[in-house]
C-alpha cells in the first residue's frame, strides 16, 4: 500500500532502501548510513558509500539515480559526476554521496554527522 505523499518518515525509509539495494547491488563498498533527521534540514539520512575508481564511482551513482527515478521518488539533484571522486545525490529525503576511497578518506563526513551533538552532552 503507498504512502500518503505527506509521511515525509514513510517516503524517506522507503528512498533509503532503494538506495542500499541499489548500492549493494553496484558493489559499492563501506556503505553507511546515517539518521540525520533533527541534526539537519538538508535531508532525513544521509547515505555514504565508496566505489574503487572513478569509473566504478560514475556507474554506482548513474545506477542509483536510475533506481531513485524508476521508483517513483523523482529525478535526484546530482553534483560531481562529471569528475567522479565525490558524487553527491539529493532526492530531497536522503542524501547520498558516493566518493572514491581517497577522496572520501579526506572529507570524512560520516564522522562529522555521527558525532553525538555538543548540545545533548552539555544539558543538564
Amino acid at each position: 500500500m503507498p504512502s500518503p505523499a505527506g509521511a515525509s518518515g514513510n517516503s524517506a525509509s522507503r528512498a533509503v532502501e532503494i538506495a542500499l539495494a541499489s548500492l549493494e547491488g553496484s558493489k559499492a563498498e563501506d556503505i553507511v548510513s546515517i539518521d540525520i533527521q533533527g541534526k539537519s534540514a538538508l535531508a532525513d539520512y544521509m547515505i555514504v558509500a565508496s566505489g574503487r575508481s572513478h569509473r566504478h564511482v560514475a556507474a554506482v551513482a548513474d545506477h542509483l539515480i536510475k533506481a531513485l527515478k524508476e521508483a517513483g521518488l523523482g529525478t535526484a539533484r546530482v553534483e560531481g559526476l562529471s569528475g567522479a571522486d565525490w558524487v553527491l545525490i539529493d532526492s530531497g529525503d536522503i542524501i547520498v554521496h558516493v566518493f572514491r576511497p581517497e577522496v572520501r578518506e579526506f572529507y570524512n563526513i560520516e564522522k562529522m554527522w555521527s558525532a553525538p551533538d555538543l548540545e545533548d552532552e552539555t544539558l543538564h
